[in-house]
C-alpha cells in the first residue's frame, strides 16, 4: 500500500496499519512487563546483589550495543530487524521456559536470559521507535505516538498486576511461555504489514562503526535535534526518577504509608495517561519544540510542590501536576525528533534517543538515591524541580527549538563519512 492508495476515511483517523502494529506491539509489551516481573521476582529469592545482577545484565548489553543497532535498523531495515528481534526472542523465551522447568532457576540461568534479552533489545528498540514515522504521516505522528503511549502505561499498569498472578501460578517458566506467545503475536503482525511511508533508500555505508558516527554527527549539526535531546536527558535525568525513585521515599520519609504512595503513583499516571488520551484524540501543538520546553516547566512545578508537600493530599496535587507536565513533553519530543531525522537515519536517532535517556537515568537514580539517603527526599526533589524547570527555560530560550513544527523539516544527512 502507498500513501495515495489509502483511503480517504483515514485522512481524520490513523491508517489501519498503524493499529494493527500497535497492536501488535502492545501485546509484545505486555508480556515482556510479565517476564521482567517474573525475573525479578525469582531473582530476588537469591538475594539483592544476584537481583542487581540479573538487572545489570539486561541494561549492559542493551546500553551498550544500541548504536550499533540503530546502524543496524537504518542499513537492513527496520521491519526485517524486527522479525528477526521477534523470532530469536520466541526461542529464547521457550529455552528459558524448558530449562527452568527442568533444571530450575540457577543463576547462571537468570544472568544468561538477560543477558540475551538485553542484547536482543538493542537493535530492536531502535527498529520499533522507527516504525510509527515508517506507518504514519507527519501530521498524525503526535496521535500515534500519544496512543502508543497511551497503550503502554495501560500495559505497565496491567502487567505488573498480572506477572503476580502468573508467577505465584505457573512460576518462571509460565511466564516465559506467556512472554513467547506475545512475541509469536506480534511476529504474525509483522508478516502482515509493510510500511507505507515512501521513504528513500538507504545509500550503502562503509560500516557500522562509520554508520554510527554519522548519526551523531545528524544529531550534533541539527540545532533541533540537539536541543531536544538535551531536553531529553534532563527529562530522564531529573522528571522521571520523581516519579519511580523519589515519590515512594518522600512517602516513607512522613510516614504516609503504603496506601498514600499508591495515591501518588496513580495521580501521576492519570495525568500523563490524561494528556496521551488528550493528544491522540486532537492532536499535539503545532509549535512542539516550544511546548515540550513548557511541559517540563509544568513537570519542575509539580515536583517544587511535591517536595513542599505537607500532607498526601497536597503531594497527590503535586504527584498529578508532574503527570501532566510528563504527558505534555513525551507527547510532544517524540513527534518532534521523528518528524525532524532524515528518512535514512531514524533507527539511529531512536537509538540515541534511547541511549541518552537510559544513561542518565542510570547515573541520576543512583545519585538522587543516595543524595535521598543522607539529606530526606526534599532536597534532591527540590534540586530535579530547578534543574527541569530551568532546562524549559532555556529550551524556550532557543529559538530554532521554538520555531520547530510538526512538519517534516528533515536536516541533509552527514556525507562527510557515510
Amino acid at each position: 500500500m502507498t500513501p495515495s492508495e489509502a483511503p480517504s476515511s483515514r485522512r481524520d483517523g490513523l491508517p489501519r496499519t498503524y493499529l494493527i502494529w500497535l497492536s501488535g506491539v502492545l501485546a509484545s509489551m505486555f508480556g515482556d512487563t510479565v517476564l521482567y516481573f517474573a525475573l525479578g521476582w525469582t531473582a530476588s529469592a537469591h538475594g539483592g546483589s544476584v537481583a542487581a545482577l540479573v538487572l545489570t545484565a539486561i541494561n549492559l548489553p542493551r546500553a551498550s550495543l544500541l548504536l550499533i543497532g540503530g546502524a543496524v535498523g537504518d542499513r537492513f531495515g527496520a521491519r526485517k530487524i524486527m522479525l528477526m528481534g521477534d523470532s530469536t526472542m520466541i526461542v529464547v523465551t521457550v529455552l528459558l521456559a524448558v530449562v527452568a522447568f527442568r533444571w530450575g532457576t540457577a543463576t547462571w540461568l537468570l544472568i544468561t536470559a538477560g543477558l540475551l534479552i538485553g542484547a536482543v533489545d538493542a537493535f530492536y528498540l531502535p527498529a520499533s521507535g522507527s516504525m510509527p514515522r515508517r506507518l504514519v504521516g507527519s501530521d498524525k505522528l503526535p496521535k500515534a505516538l500519544a496512543l502508543r503511549q497511551t497503550g503502554g502505561q495501560v500495559v505497565a499498569l496491567a502487567g505488573g498486576s498480572l506477572g503476580g498472578l502468573i508467577v505465584a501460578a505457573v512460576g518462571l517458566p509460565g511466564a516465559a511461555l506467556f512472554d513467547a506467545v506475545t512475541f509469536g503475536i506480534v511476529f504474525w503482525v509483522m508478516t502482515t504489514i509493510r510500511p507505507t511511508q515512501a521513504l528513500p533508500a538507504v545509500a550503502t555505508r562503509k560500516g557500522a562503526l562509520r554508520d554510527v558516527a554519522d548519526g551523531l554527527q545528524v544529531a550534533w549539526r541539527s540545532p533541533v535535534l540537539r536541543a531536544a535531546l538535551l531536553l531529553v536527558a534532563a527529562a530522564a535525568g531529573a522528571l522521571l526518577p520523581v516519579i519511580s525513585l523519589l515519590m515512594p521515599l518522600l512517602a516513607r520519609h512522613h510516614g504516609w504509608g503504603s496506601d498514600a504512595a499508591g495515591l501518588l503513583a496513580a495521580t501521576q499516571s492519570l495525568g500523563i495517561i490524561g494528556i496521551a488520551v488528550l493528544v491522540a484524540g486532537r492532536g499535539g501543538s503545532k509549535r512542539p519544540g516550544r511546548t515540550a520546553a513548557l511541559g517540563l516547566i509544568l513537570g519542575g512545578c509539580g515536583t517544587a510542590l511535591l517536595g513542599l508537600s505537607p500532607s498526601p493530599i497536597v503531594a497527590a496535587g503535586g504527584s498529578l501536576i508532574v503527570g501532566l507536565g510528563s504527558g505534555v513533553f513525551s507527547t510532544h519530543v517524540g513527534p518532534l525528533v521523528l518528524v525532524t531525522t532524515p528518512d535514512s537515519h531514524l533507527s539511529r536517532l531512536q537509538a540515541l534517543l534511547t541511549l541518552v535517556q537510559s544513561t542518565a537515568l542510570l547515573v541520576m537514580n543512583n545519585a538522587l538515591g543516595n543524595l535521598a539517603a543522607a539529606t530526606g527526599p526534599a532536597l534532591p526533589l527540590g534540586l530535579c524541580a530547578a534543574a527541569v524547570t530551568l532546562t524549559g527555560l532555556g529550551g524556550l530560550c532557543s529559538a530554532d527549538l521554538r520555531r520547530a513544527t510538526a512538519h517534516v523539516e528533515a536536516p541533509v544527512a552527514s556525507g562527510a563519512i557515510a
